[in-house]
């Protein structure tokens, strides 16, 4: 994803006009379910990303919730849980989240936007393209937990290799 340098003709107050510019600027599919809320399809290197903004004007807060197709069966739930520490405890912006009731893993981030600020360009790119780095890099320690049968600190450290080139 690049930087974009057109912006919409209008200073906007609602943060997900910028999201929709955005996202037609990338020709992703979206579907925007009202004007506070925008739904987005992104192809990553593992799997598709489904994310939602969400604006909450009276709390003054743009909700990023980034979900992707990978179950967590009870019996991993707490090796999970372990991950999601690890991994947690390295993030700058936002964290990952298990839903306990469906056993969904996602990303969220909220950024907060009181006392007039208004959402820029660039800070909602920072919110799609940090969702996207961070579900890129710990997917495969999900899946080394999961189906892998190793540990949290095994695939933490295995996630935490930097690849250099293409095989």
């Amino acid at each position: 994803m690049s930087t974009l340098s057109v912006l919409p003709e209008t200073q906007t107050t609602n943060p997900v006009d910028l999201v929709e510019h955005i996202i037609t600027s990338n020709s992703w599919p979206f579907e925007r379910s009202d004007e506070n809320e925008i739904n987005i399809s992104i192809g990553g290197s593992w799997v598709d990303y489904h994310m939602s903004f969400t604006w909450r004007s009276e709390m003054g807060v743009l909700q990023l919730t980034c979900a992707f197709d990978l179950k967590v069966p009870k019996p991993k739930r707490s090796q999970i849980n372990d991950l999601l520490a690890l991994i947690n405890e390295q993030l700058w912006l936002g964290h990952f989240d298990l839903w306990a009731d469906e056993g969904v893993l996602l990303f969220r981030h909220s950024h907060l936007l009181r006392g007039g600020s208004l959402a820029t360009l660039e800070e909602c790119e920072t919110m799609v393209s940090v969702a996207i780095d961070s579900c890129e890099r710990y997917y495969p320690a999900f899946q080394f937990v999961l189906w892998g049968g190793k540990s949290a600190k095994e695939a933490i450290a295995a996630s935490m290799l930097e690849c250099v080139g293409e095989a």
